[in-house]
């Protein structure tokens, strides 16, 4: 067995998953009804008419929903459906107050697709069964201090696209790198914000395992994964306990799980329902959707650069290797950002490394994002052309850097004239200081001659300490290996 294919494995048992993810369309309005989708509002105070089902209400088909789905579609390569259905899916709940959800079954608006992407330096591609609209339903609120619960309609209408894959993914790691470059998808093309704790981007994950080459198991679905930390944990703990199961001899039940981050386990919420509980059948208040060819091409000529053929593009035009490239497309500002000091330094793997080392770990420390980089590209730009001239050292950059950053100054060469952090490149300069440092240190001279190299660097931490750090440290390398012999 390959070392690729033992990889996949956890006691024996190949994972198998699949992914149903619910993503909140970023319209002004509902997806049937004018009603707001603003978050946070007081409860049941952006519910009309038609959320409330009261009698005589008909649902309305939200235009900009539609366009969501086919830029969706778009992004990930589906067959965008002419035409499509909508159903009524039969259940009662509380926070449900038609008794049924309008949604799509049979005939879904985006039909197939595929999401690459890299895990470790390795490229997956999950394929997509559909993405289909619907609303969503309300909210239960239970007040356990006083022994009561509520229902919030805010939320009911609120327009999903829920994006279904195969059962491709083979571990929890996998999972989370298709969830990611998924979020990053809708949030780039702008048909969702991505904010997994207001429950815009919520992610149910179908876990089975089997014996390799068996039929599929029996799957447990882990409902309202909302972090990708959660969702990695709540499915190692699921593929654990279904094993455990399976290896005393009980049989696993089809069931809808939920997974507790305080004691780290997934616990059964009901037994899951297939599609003929639902009692599906075309929603007769509703026509059926036509998209033309001709909106679905207007839609496509507005689209973005998609952030794979951005990073692909990247390593073509910059050069740069296909992790940075993957990196730095992450989001369209850190991209953008990257691109105005690349071609402003004409520096693009130092940009690199800048935007993926030095700026990022400072936004991180201050929980920043990179919109908020209080140094702007064009300094970053001017920083980099220093550095790459010998003007200044990287350390010395990085003082540059804190007083850009903390708004000390704005102008990268006047703080290097008032920091005083002018590299030394005069070649004389660097000779004296050199011969003074030989001559001081004439037991390390011999160490290294001897055949000892750390004698070496140990010279020249005493050049560029005699320096102040100001010489140039190329320099000092070659003239010190020159006067070495």
């Amino acid at each position: 067995m390959s070392t690729k294919t033992a990889s996949l494995l956890v006691q024996g048992y190949e994972v198998v998953i699949g992914f149903e993810t619910h993503t909140q369309l970023a319209t002004q309005s509902k997806i049937f009804s004018r009603a707001a989708t603003a978050f946070g509002a007081e409860p049941n105070t952006q519910a009309c008419a038609v959320d409330l089902a009261l009698p005589g209400t008909l649902p309305v088909m939200n235009r900009e929903a539609v366009a969501c789905a086919i830029r969706l579609g778009l992004a990930v390569g589906s067959h965008i459906a002419e035409r499509s259905v909508f159903a009524r899916k039969n259940y009662f709940y509380p926070d449900l107050p038609k008794g049924y959800q309008i949604s799509q079954f049979e005939i879904p608006v985006v039909q197939g697709g595929a999401v690459s992407f890299f895990l470790g330096d390795e490229k997956k591609t999950v394929r997509l069964v559909r993405a289909h609209l619907e609303e969503d339903a309300g909210k239960s609120l239970h007040e356990d201090f006083i022994g009561q619960s509520g229902i919030d309609l805010n939320r009911a209408g609120t327009p999903l696209l829920e994006i279904v894959t195969e059962p491709d993914i083979r571990s929890s790691a996998e999972a989370v790198a298709y969830a990611k470059e998924l979020h990053k998808i809708v949030t780039w093309i702008g048909i969702c914000d991505g904010n997994m704790q207001e429950g815009s981007f919520r992610c149910d994950a179908n876990v089975s395992v089997r014996k390799p080459g068996q039929p599929l198991g029996t799957r447990r679905e882990i409902k309202n994964l909302n972090s990708f930390k959660f969702m990695q944990q709540a499915i190692d703990y699921e593929v654990r306990w279904q094993i455990e199961q399976i290896e005393d001899g009980h049989a696993i039940q089809q069931a809808t799980v939920l997974f507790d981050p305080d004691t780290g386990e997934t616990r059964a919420m009901r037994t899951k329902e297939d599609a003929a509980d639902y009692r599906y059948f075309p929603d007769p208040d509703l026509p059926p959707l036509v998209v033309a060819r001709s909106w679905v091409d207007e839609v496509k000529a507005a689209m973005p650069e998609l952030p794979r053929a951005m990073a692909e593009r990247f390593v073509q035009q910059y050069a740069l290797p296909e992790y940075d490239a993957t990196t730095l497309t992450q989001s369209p500002a850190m991209a953008a950002y990257f691109e105005a000091a690349a071609q402003a330094s004409g520096q693009a793997k130092m940009a690199s490394n800048w935007v993926m080392g030095e700026v990022s770990r400072r936004l991180n420390n201050e929980e920043r994002d990179i919109a908020d980089v209080p140094v702007s590209a064009a300094q970053l730009a001017a920083l980099l052309k220093r550095i790459a001239d010998g003007t200044v050292s990287n350390n010395a950059a990085k003082q540059v850097m804190d007083a850009l950053w903390t708004g000390e100054g704005s102008d990268v060469d006047a703080i290097i004239d008032a920091k005083g952090l002018k590299q030394v490149s005069d070649s004389g300069a660097i000779e004296k200081i050199i011969d003074e440092v030989m001559a001081a240190n004439a037991d390390m001279v011999a160490q290294f001659r001897a055949g000892k190299d750390k004698a070496f660097n140990a010279l020249v931490g005493q050049a560029m300490k005699a320096s102040k750090g100001k010489a140039n440290p190329q320099q000092v390398n070659d003239l010190l290996r020159q006067k070495l012999g």
